[in-house]
């Protein structure tokens, strides 16, 4: 089977925006927009395949398939350089290895776009490559290391849409929230703006988000 570039569990408000200005990004405050991971995200943190939970417990259902799947068939992992970490330009810190801790939730290798390369680096079973690369480039070399498996495309949303653009993206799935937060970085401005390249099917959750899932024949 061929090898899928997938979004996933990629979470936008009800107006389409995914993250906060780069301006207001920080070492603090990841998304640019305060709390916002609490806000949009919840549903995937109650669910019981979430996998940060310490606690038994969580729910099943429709939130929790997706939670779910999350890892299923992935070899390799597409972000751009700001989910890795606030920093522009030149690294100034490279003792200072990204967001994700020493036990990153990836498991694969994963591939950071920056237009300034730096050595690669291994914490835990998760390897970071920093490579500068156009869309079509990343993903072939993403695809060789997933080693026939598909690849997950983490965003951020920049990211999302330069893959989008280049029409390499198969599969997409959004959980929409329900709020609106006016300003920041738009995934759309609406859902409809994919129906020319995608089949899209919506799916209400009894959770308040509302899942999109994009594919293509």
């Amino acid at each position: 089977m061929a090898q899928l570039l997938k979004v996933q569990n990629f979470n936008v408000s009800s107006d389409g925006i995914a993250a906060g200005f780069d301006e207001d990004q920080s070492l603090d405050n990841p998304f640019g927009i305060a709390d916002l991971p609490q806000k949009m995200f919840g549903w995937a943190g109650a669910t019981a395949s979430w996998p940060n939970r310490t606690d038994p417990g969580g729910s099943r259902g429709l939130d929790d398939y997706f939670t779910r799947d999350f890892s299923h068939n992935i070899g390799a992992e597409i972000m751009g350089r700001n989910k890795f970490g606030p920093q522009r330009g030149p690294w100034e810190d490279h003792e200072w290895q990204g967001w994700w801790g020493d036990e990153p939730p990836f498991h694969t290798p994963v591939f950071v776009l920056t237009h300034h390369v730096r050595p690669s680096i291994t914490l835990s079973d998760t390897t970071f490559h920093f490579i500068d690369a156009d869309p079509a480039a990343a993903l072939a070399q993403a695809k060789e290391a997933a080693q026939g498996k598909d690849v997950r495309l983490g965003g951020g949303v920049r990211t999302v849409r330069e893959f989008l653009d280049a029409g390499l993206v198969d599969t997409l799935h959004v959980a929409v929230s329900p709020l609106k937060l006016g300003d920041g970085q738009r995934l759309w401005d609406s859902p409809d703006e994919l129906r020319d390249r995608y089949h899209l099917e919506i799916v209400p959750s009894p959770s308040g988000v509302t899942h999109h899932i994009f594919w293509r024949d």
